[in-house]
């Protein structure tokens, strides 16, 4: 059976965070605010994993209400996303991540992106494709008032 799921994020860009994307550190002056570390791409794709299989959403299972993921690094609430998925019987077919964000340039981070949330979910590095783009200084992230991030999975059962 396949499964398709489709995810989105967003955080406001404030000043004295740090900027973390697809669980990498970004030299930045401006960071994202959250409750955890707003690592918007991995949300993104979280919420894609869990649409998939139609049990809810990032909030549903790890809410901003309870202080045990205060600050906690997004990487572990995809590792716990990802072994909900597997005991579930499936397996990523691939996953496909776009950020939108007018700065800072992500390009020189793409591969490292990549390799990090395949590391994560135990994957091969060829299963996610990580993009960025810009919105042309339109909108909210044009303003950069904030920066998005949609993601599509396709999981396969085992």
């Amino acid at each position: 059976m396949i499964r398709i799921g489709q995810g989105y994020d967003v955080h406001r860009l404030v000043e004295g965070r740090e900027l973390w994307l697809c669980g990498e550190k970004i030299e930045f002056e401006l960071g994202l605010l959250g409750h955890s570390d707003a690592d918007v791409a991995i949300h993104a794709l979280c919420d894609a994993m869990l649409g998939a299989l139609a049990l809810g959403d990032i909030g549903k299972h790890f809410p901003d209400s309870d202080p045990a993921y205060k600050g906690i690094d997004s990487k572990k609430l995809l590792r716990e996303v990802w072994l909900l998925i597997d005991e579930k019987g499936y397996r990523l077919g691939n996953a496909d991540i776009t950020i939108c964000a007018e700065r800072p340039k992500l390009r020189p981070h793409i591969d490292t992106m990549r390799q990090r949330l395949a590391e994560v979910i135990n994957t091969p590095v060829d299963n996610i494709s990580v993009k960025a783009t810009t919105t042309e200084r339109l909108g909210f992230t044009g303003r950069m008032e904030g920066i998005s991030a949609y993601a599509v999975v396709l999981l396969l059962r085992k």
